[in-house]
């Protein structure tokens, strides 16, 4: 599908001013990308900077060992701060991409990403909500790490991960989540069990309903 004024119009309801709608248009791309892709890996250089329509992507940061913990989770109209900062910065990313649920997104150019900042009020203002954003998803991380248990941090990732994808059921596995929260998947699976037996979920193969 091409894109068209009209449809990013009706679809970032009316985010941006005509005039960059139209370049938008012009070399932006839609794309639908299956669940379980990668957009990008550590070390890889940005080409495009996403903005999400539908679905979900996990933003994953690894140690070097090679373990991989969940920063924050990337929804409907949201763009990923790491990507923006390396395409500003020419550096490769320090993050991993990942495709939760099948996503549909724009990808822009990463070469217009500072030259809309410069003639786009709108496209500047999106960029620093961007930011801020990310920002408050981290020291929210940071605060579960520190402040919280790991029972209170796995209710949250759950809450978190269903309103990503707008969904009640997640497709997930015991050894995911535990990758996620960097714990072993004993542990997630007995807080797991814990929390069905308080009726907070319903645990099934692969699969995990939230009940509150």
């Amino acid at each position: 599908m091409k894109l068209t004024v009209d449809y990013l119009q009706q679809t970032l309801r009316g985010q941006f001013e005509y005039s960059l709608l139209q370049e938008l248009a012009e070399v932006g791309q839609l794309r639908t990308v299956p669940a379980g892709s990668y957009l990008i890996r550590p070390g890889e250089f940005i080409r495009s900077v996403p903005i999400l329509i539908r679905g979900a992507v996990k933003i994953m940061r690894p140690d070097r060992e090679g373990r991989e913990a969940l920063l924050y989770f990337l929804g409907e109209l949201d763009s990923c701060a790491m990507s923006l900062t390396c395409c500003l910065g020419s550096r490769p990313s320090e993050i991993t991409a990942i495709v939760d649920e099948e996503a549909e997104m724009i990808a822009i150019p990463v070469e217009k990403v500072d030259e809309w900042m410069c003639r786009y009020s709108s496209w500047k203002q999106f960029v620093f909500q961007t930011y801020q954003k990310r920002f408050d998803d981290l020291l929210a991380t940071i605060d579960e790490v520190i402040f919280h248990k790991l029972d209170d941090r796995l209710v949250t990732y759950l809450q978190k991960k269903a309103q990503s994808c707008q969904c009640r059921e997640l497709a997930i596995t015991h050894e995911e989540i535990a990758q996620e929260l960097a714990t072993s998947r004993e542990v997630i699976s007995r807080l797991l069990k814990q929390l069905e037996k308080d009726g907070q979920i319903k645990l099934m193969r692969n699969k995990i309903a939230m009940l509150a």
